[in-house]
C-alpha cells in the first residue's frame, strides 16, 4: 500500500508519460493483461486510455488491471488511468545509474530556518547560563565580604 506522498510523487512522474496501453471495445482481454504485465515489469508505471467504444469505465478498467497484475491504481482522470507496480528490474537499473531512492534528510538539513532558530535559542540559553553563573559567583563573593566586615567590626 502506498502512502499519499508516494502516490503524489508517482502521479507527478506519470504526467510526462505517453499513453502506452489502449483499451477498446473488446475490453480487458488476456492480451491486454499480458501487455500490462510487460509494461509494468519494464517501466513500473503504465498510463492507459479507455477509448470511446469501450463498454467499461476507466475506473473499472483500472481496478480490473490492478487485480489481474497485482498493481496499484494511482489515478483515473477522464478517460485516462495510471497504474504502478514496483519492479526489481527498474530498481537494479536505478542503482547502477546512481538514481536510487534518495535517503531521508534529517530535520536540521531539511529546514534551514528551523536550524537557525534552534542555533539562536541554544546561543541565548548558553549566554543566560553564563550570566547566571557570573551573578551567582558575585553573590557568593559579596556574602563572604559582608561576613568579613562583620567580623572586623565585631558584630558577630
Amino acid at each position: 500500500m502506498l502512502t499519499s506522498k508516494e502516490r503524489a510523487e508517482i502521479r507527478a512522474r506519470a504526467n510526462t508519460l505517453e499513453t502506452t496501453l489502449m483499451i477498446g471495445k473488446s475490453g480487458i482481454t488476456d492480451a491486454v493483461v499480458a501487455e500490462a504485465e510487460n509494461l509494468l515489469t519494464a517501466r513500473e508505471l503504465v498510463k492507459g486510455k479507455v477509448l470511446e467504444g469501450a463498454f467499461l469505465t476507466p475506473r473499472e478498467v483500472s481496478d480490473a488491471l490492478c487485480e489481474a497484475t497485482g498493481a496499484e491504481g494511482i489515478s483515473v482522470i477522464g478517460t485516462k488511468f495510471v497504474i504502478y507496480r514496483f519492479s526489481e528490474k527498474c530498481q537494479a537499473e536505478r542503482n547502477q545509474t546512481g538514481r536510487a531512492k534518495r535517503k531521508t534528510v534529517s530535520a536540521a538539513k531539511a529546514d534551514p530556518v528551523g536550524k537557525g532558530v534552534r542555533a539562536r535559542r541554544a546561543a541565548a540559553k548558553k549566554a543566560k547560563e553564563q550570566r547566571d553563573q557570573y551573578f551567582r559567583e558575585k553573590a557568593i563573593e559579596r556574602s563572604i565580604e559582608r561576613s568579613r566586615e562583620k567580623k572586623l567590626r565585631g558584630e558577630d
